[in-house]
């Protein structure tokens, strides 16, 4: 299969191609918001290994098929887009059981995405394949780790190191690539400067990473996956089970409060980040600033809310989306304007 250049019509033309575009849009929800304020030069660069990493997301979140064979599977993909394995594997079985129909057509038209490297520089071509191997590397040690794990045996988490180093091959791995395409075609900085920003890029991966796992926690216990570390729950007279009950909230709730700070954390990085883009670059800024809008204001309600009752899922509404889409517009061309933006969505994730 061939990968063609998109030039329809629309709010974001020239991507991949018409179909690839339409997948794109319908398996990214908040992030295809984002990937259409980018700057035209790494738009689609970006946009092709979120469609190769969902790709590998969805083939190890699988509910067919054992975990050995979802490895399988995986490894065989990964090689092929690596260049050490002859053919794709087979994914027409998992298409045909996705709950979201884009998913399942991003698994039938696996060859048309991988097709589209070629349509990039070899430089471009080698971050998305460095950038995918590690978000593989992340995937497949998750599914070994949890390879017992399910309603009826709880597998969690034996440390924070490796809660980071789970954050960083799926996430801040993506932090570096966005650096690294940035740099490649938007702008340069000096050696220090540039490995300033490497290493805030990969923190702010790592924000929108534990975003997800502190909101995912219930979706997580169901299938007997516990990212919250067994000693650490264990100090606080906890088990991985406990937290299946919903009252036990009070007493997960100082742990819990941890991670979320340290997710702040992780968020102040990013927004150190924003602050060394150059001015000039208003897409840019704009595109990073609105993944920090939606995780202050999950933040924040995780703060306030019960995590552990699986009916009060925090979700942002696409209406509030987009009114952080305006907001973005209408700060990034003032850098005044954007730092108060900034700073309103703080004391928003303060909770």
């Amino acid at each position: 299969m061939r990968c063609r250049l998109s030039r329809h019509g629309g709010s974001m033309a020239k991507l991949l191609d018409p179909e690839l575009d339409e997948i794109l849009e319908g398996t990214s929800r908040s992030f295809f918001l984002s990937l259409g304020k980018l700057p035209s030069k790494i738009r689609s660069q970006v946009g092709l290994l979120y469609l190769l990493a969902r790709t590998s997301d969805t083939i190890a979140d699988s509910e067919k098929g054992s975990t050995s064979d979802r490895l399988a599977l995986l490894k065989q993909y990964g090689g092929y887009v690596q260049g050490t394995e002859e053919s794709l594997p087979d994914l027409s079985e998992l298409a045909a059981i996705q709950r979201n129909p884009a998913e399942g057509r991003l698994l039938e038209v696996v060859e048309s995405s991988v097709a589209c490297l070629g349509r990039f520089s070899d430089e471009d071509q080698e971050r998305i394949r460095r950038c995918l191997e590690i978000i593989i590397s992340g995937q497949t040690l998750d599914l070994e780790r949890f390879s017992d794990a399910d309603s009826g045996n709880m597998v969690s988490l034996q440390d924070d190191s490796e809660l980071d180093d789970y954050a960083y091959r799926v996430a801040g791995s993506v932090g570096e690539f966005w650096t690294s395409v940035s740099l490649g075609h938007l702008f340069k900085l000096g050696d220090e400067d540039e490995g300033r920003m490497y290493e805030l890029s990969v923190r702010f991966g790592k924000a929108l990473q534990m975003i997800n796992i502190m909101r995912d926690i219930p979706e997580d216990l169901a299938m007997g996956r516990c990212y919250i570390p067994a000693p650490a729950l264990s100090e606080i007279g906890l088990t991985p089970t406990d937290l299946l009950d919903q009252g036990n909230i009070e007493r997960f709730k100082p742990l819990y409060s941890r991670y979320l700070d340290l997710t702040a954390s992780h968020l102040e990085a990013a927004i150190e980040y924003i602050g060394m883009l150059p001015h000039s670059q208003f897409r840019l800024r704009g595109a990073c600033m609105l993944p920090v809008l939606i995780a202050y204001q999950t933040l924040g309600r995780l703060r306030e809310g019960n995590v552990l009752d699986p009916t009060e899922r925090i979700k942002i509404s696409r209406d509030e989306v987009k009114q952080f889409l305006k907001q973005v517009a209408l700060a990034v061309p003032f850098p005044g304007s954007g730092s108060k933006l900034l700073d309103k969505a703080r004391i928003v994730g303060r909770g």
